[in-house]
């Protein structure tokens, strides 16, 4: 196996070097790789790093260590391994396609962004912008899985066509949108400024959504997205202290009870929900008309993803490639 590593690394196109890190009160100093330019099928036999400003694309590469994308860097790996944890600074961004990441994901306060796409990781943090002004997303869809929790306190966080074996919880950040998704914890969203949509997912634990600006929307025929249908919550569902846009709740299954509190227009529950435990606190009947007429597209995230991907495969493109 050591034989074959060393062969694949020693026509690996890319402008990797290694260096020797570590401190005085370390007898074993540790490889770390360094990545600018492409590579491709090897393994990485320790910790890789992306330098600031630089980018690093990977196709089929094992990286047996943790990750580290620091500031204004880019990663793109395609049917890669990581058996670590993936850091990601300000500005920092990860492109991941059909990868396995075992250990979380986290992206520091100022940080671009996180696009999934067929990956399974351990779990994802977006921490708090805090004096920055660049709003993180995390944008996962196809097929991606998180073995254990989201957790966000900025910017945009959609997940498509996933799974969430933990909880997703979110405060403070800008929305929260869940389509085609099973979560097996329970859902939290806190304080987002634009709200949050849930459209044909199943939430098995408790879902709460208090102090969302812009709405909340939770199956088809609302004011924030367009969607097919509505979801399943196995647990009770709270919606409380909405403000800025409409709350609508349309063919749902709840298996537990629906509670509406101080919602700022209040909440339009459609006659096609069913709610085993009950339903407590001001609703109203919403007109389908009405309804239908403020639906538009959010995606945002997306595109962002999209814009920076570009700029990572010209700016790859423009390092050429080298020997080891």
């Amino acid at each position: 196996m050591a034989a074959r590593t060393a062969s694949a690394l020693a026509i690996v196109s890319a402008v990797v070097t290694a260096s020797v890190i570590g401190t005085a009160q370390n007898a074993n100093a540790d490889l770390v790789t360094y990545c600018v330019g492409s590579g491709g099928a090897v393994t990485v036999p320790n910790d890789l790093y992306v330098p600031p400003g630089e980018s690093c694309s990977l196709r089929g590469t094992t990286i047996t260590g943790d990750v580290r994308v620091a500031a204004g860097g880019n990663l793109v790996v395609s049917g890669g391994t990581v058996n670590g944890a993936v850091a990601v600074a300000a500005d920092g961004y990860l492109d991941s396609t059909d990868t396995r990441i075992d250990g979380a994901i986290t992206l520091a306060a100022g940080g671009f962004g996180v696009y999934l796409k067929n990956t399974d990781i351990g779990g994802v943090v977006l921490q708090p912008k805090g004096s920055t002004t660049i709003e993180g997303f995390l944008y996962a869809e196809r097929g991606s899985k998180v073995d254990g929790g989201v957790t966000a306190g900025v910017g945009e966080v959609s997940l498509t066509d996933s799974e969430v074996t933990g909880n997703i919880s979110t405060n403070g950040a800008y929305l929260t949108d869940v389509h085609g998704t099973f979560v097996d914890g329970t859902l939290s969203v806190l304080n987002n400024a634009t709200g949050s949509v849930v459209c044909g997912s199943a939430v098995q634990g408790k879902a709460t959504f208090a102090g969302n600006l812009g709405g909340v929307q939770l199956g088809p025929n609302g004011g924030l997205d367009t969607c097919a249908s509505g979801g399943y919550f196995a647990r009770d569902v709270g919606i409380s202290n909405t403000t800025g846009g409409r709350t609508t709740l349309d063919d749902n299954v709840i298996n537990g009870s629906l509670a509406l509190t101080a919602n700022n227009p209040v909440a339009e529950v459609a006659a096609n929900n069913r709610v085993r435990g009950g339903v407590v606190g001001e609703r109203t009947d919403p007109s389908a008309a009405d309804a239908k007429s403020a639906e538009h597209s959010r995606g945002t995230a997306k595109e962002r993803a999209a814009d920076r991907l570009a700029q990572v495969g010209g700016s790859v493109a423009a390092k050429g490639k080298a020997r080891l």
